[in-house]
């Protein structure tokens, strides 16, 4: 049985995500309606995957996504949200989720996500992904795959973490960071990301 915590602070919200999930009959199901009852939960579950909303009570659920991916490699990670913004989705992608969706979509849409994150809980899905990608590479004709090798950058990792992380080799990685460069008018990783950071990419 998969451990899952639902982090939301309306219970109707937590209640039906809990009935969908139960269903299943393949969850042990946990729930937490604050940022400080999350972080005890996960701390004394240590859940296989979240499903976070943004907006929480007593702080930001981004701050959860990035403390649980800063102590965890699998743990999946599930944003929810109802806020429309792209720059929200890919603030979500960077703090290190594994699957974005609006609360709007339907239950089932939700359990593919988190299907997904739990399979493949260091990649990032979100149906919205290339609307977001589209609108931030267009300042630097970034394609939507250097758009996302650059929102990776700052972590620090080596080539081949980030490569593997990616599902590509070095080889490409290498490829698509000369042309990142190419694009940004840089020279290297540090310049490529405070030109990024400037230009509110990251």
């Amino acid at each position: 049985m998969k451990k899952i915590l639902i982090i939301d602070d309306h219970a109707v919200v937590r209640e039906g995500i809990r009935s969908a999930l139960e269903k299943r009959e393949r969850f042990h199901i946990f729930q937490a309606a604050s940022k400080s009852e999350a972080i005890a939960q996960i701390t004394k579950i240590a859940p296989d995957g979240i499903i976070v909303d943004i907006n929480l009570p007593d702080g930001n659920g981004l701050e959860i996504v990035s403390w649980v991916r800063s102590i965890s490699s699998t743990i999946a990670i599930v944003v929810l949200t109802l806020n429309e913004q792209s720059d929200f989705l890919l603030a979500s992608m960077k703090a290190g989720a594994s699957s974005y969706i609006h609360k709007s979509a339907p239950l089932s849409e939700l359990l593919a996500a988190l299907d997904f994150a739990l399979a493949s809980p260091t990649s990032f899905a979100a149906k919205e992904f290339s609307l977001a990608v589209t609108r931030k590479s267009e300042q630097f004709s970034l394609s939507p795959r250097e758009l996302q090798i650059v929102t990776q950058l700052h972590r620090g990792e080596t080539l081949k973490i980030l490569a593997g992380s990616l599902f590509i080799s070095e080889a490409t990685l290498k490829t698509h960071l000369s042309s990142i460069y190419r694009k940004l008018e840089v020279k290297n990783r540090l310049q490529a990301i405070e030109k990024a950071r400037s230009a509110g990419i990251i």
